[in-house]
């Protein structure tokens, strides 16, 4: 832009933790993004994690990744990569050289202040679904392709709910939108439904320049305040076996320029396009991924970097991605340590290979997000609504999982661990002696609203009371509470003035053309 607009404020105060839109639906946990407190579970040895760094080291060295964008390959073969054709062959020295470089942790600052959150440490911040193709729901009670009001939806529980903390790529691909100007009505749509850090898909120039500039036209920030912190992030993904492909590295190298957030998650499923055994696959990850740490240290020193991990392994029977597996869990556990081993944060998953919220859905999901926990993960993507391996969103999903994200939430609160004299109790005990019960106590009568978590959607009614009720299924609960958050939603505040600059934003591209489809 050759002229910087004047900085803006909001009207309507902050949406924070002020939940307005439809708080009667549920009792739900206020905004707070939980600090892991528990030590991380480590499958490696000290012996086990040099191992696997060798491992990808050797991989940078000897094999070389693929790098298929031409301005990429110029910028690593000057910085002193070898450089044959579009092979590139990197040192260990140079890599842990820029390496270093990258901050340990960084923050998301999104229009709205209130939901700043941080990537690194032991701070761990949950995601909606993005991307699947396809949309389910219990009304339709079938698989079909997503539409924008599909994904309005589910942007509106990506708002709603407090244990959603970013906003990440479209929660379902909203098929309806011609494929050039979709990111535009989308972004639209994220930017005035909801006020949490945005995401851009790096798939070419136009759609990251176009993501950039609307997300600084709806904090109100000037060019310089834009870059000055990171307020958006993008994610690539390597072309599994060792390459990364052209409008993703273009997409990356923009976003590094302007001082944004950075996640590289290779997807590597063992067995297919990577090797079957997992310490192998975790290797190949990291050696796609720190290539372009690499490149984005090249482009900015200091640039915020994360690195993801998506290795799992198939089904050897039909070639299916499986998910929540014992060997997806160990492989996210292994990645954390050669992350720490790194000092770059991490980003994993709440993913599962189930096709309708059924029971095996909830398992793997739950083995996804408690595998994100135990390996030290700070950014889990799709931790809310993921179903068919990532080919179908679903809200009754989505609900469901919140559940177990409220639950992990309080898990890491510090007041269940206390053990001042207050939580030691012995004054309680002594009151109750060898006889007696504790519910009617001054201790419990004083705790009692508080003392423990508090569901939104399971139902602890026994078997009669739950027959009674009408026997109502999870899935159905879930249902009809989608529903009614849905119904009495209202849109975070947005200043008038901003919300027109975005709307003439995306009529003037539109009238432009968009974006190319033809990648």
């Amino acid at each position: 832009m050759t002229e910087e607009p004047k900085r803006r404020t909001r009207g309507g105060g902050r949406a924070g933790a002020k939940t307005r839109r439809g708080t009667s639906v549920i009792e739900q946990m206020p905004w707070n993004p939980p600090v892991n407190i528990d030590r991380p579970t480590e499958p490696l040895s000290p012996e086990g994690v040099a191992a696997i760094h060798d491992g990808a080291m050797r991989i940078l060295e000897e094999i070389g990744i693929e790098i298929l964008n031409h301005e990429a390959l110029e910028i690593l073969r000057k910085a002193g990569c070898t450089v044959d054709g579009e092979n590139v062959r990197l040192g260990r020295e140079m890599v842990m050289e820029y390496v270093a470089m990258a901050p340990s942790e960084f923050k998301l600052t999104p229009r709205n202040p209130d939901r700043t959150i941080t990537i690194g440490g032991k701070n761990l911040v949950f995601g909606n679904v993005s991307s699947p193709p396809n949309y389910w729901d219990m009304s339709l009670g079938r698989k079909v392709p997503g539409t924008r009001e599909q994904c309005r939806d589910l942007l509106k529980l990506t708002q709603y709910f407090n244990c959603i903390h970013f906003a990440g790529g479209y929660p379902v691909e909203p098929v309806d939108i011609h494929a050039s100007v979709r990111h535009l009505d989308v972004l639209y749509d994220k930017l005035t439904l909801t006020d949490k850090a945005m995401h851009a898909y790096s798939l070419g120039k136009e759609r990251v320049e176009d993501v950039m500039e609307m997300v600084r036209i709806s904090g109100g920030w000037t060019d310089e305040e834009f870059e000055a912190s990171p307020k958006m992030y993008t994610n690539i993904n390597s072309t599994s076996p060792l390459k990364h492909d052209i409008p993703m590295l273009d997409g990356w190298m923009r976003i590094a320029r302007r001082n944004q957030g950075l996640v590289v998650t290779p997807f590597t499923l063992a067995g297919a396009m990577a090797p079957v055994t997992m310490s192998g696959a975790v290797a190949q990850s990291l050696a796609e991924a720190l290539i372009a740490v690499v490149l984005a240290q090249i482009i900015r020193p200091g640039a915020s970097v994360a690195i993801g991990t998506f290795t799992s392994n198939v089904d050897m029977k039909t070639g299916a991605p499986a998910f929540g597996t014992p060997e997806y869990m160990r492989a996210t556990q292994m990645t954390g340590q050669l992350c720490r081993f790194y000092g770059l944060p991490m980003r994993s998953s709440g993913v599962c290979g189930a096709n309708v919220p059924d029971g095996q859905a909830m398992w793997e999901t739950s083995n996804s997000l408690w595998a994100a926990v135990q390996s030290g993960t700070n950014m889990v993507y799709h931790a809310a609504g993921w179903l068919e391996g990532g080919l179908i969103a679903s809200p009754e999903k989505f609900i469901m999982d919140c559940e177990i994200l409220q639950q992990i939430q309080r898990y890491m609160d510090p007041s269940i661990c206390a053990t001042g004299p207050d939580e030691i109790a012995l004054d309680a005990i002594k009151s109750v002696g060898n006889q007696g019960h504790f519910f009617g106590i001054q201790h419990t009568q004083d705790r009692y609203t508080t003392a423990f978590y508090q569901p939104f959607l399971s139902d602890w009614t026994n078997y009669e009371g739950w027959e009674v009720a009408g026997g109502i299924w999870t899935q159905e609960r879930a249902h009809h509470m989608f529903k009614e958050i849905v119904g009495s939603f209202e849109e975070p505040p947005m200043d008038v003035a901003i919300r027109e600059e975005l709307a003439a934003f995306v009529e003037r591209r539109k009238s432009e053309g968009g974006a190319p489809t033809d990648f």
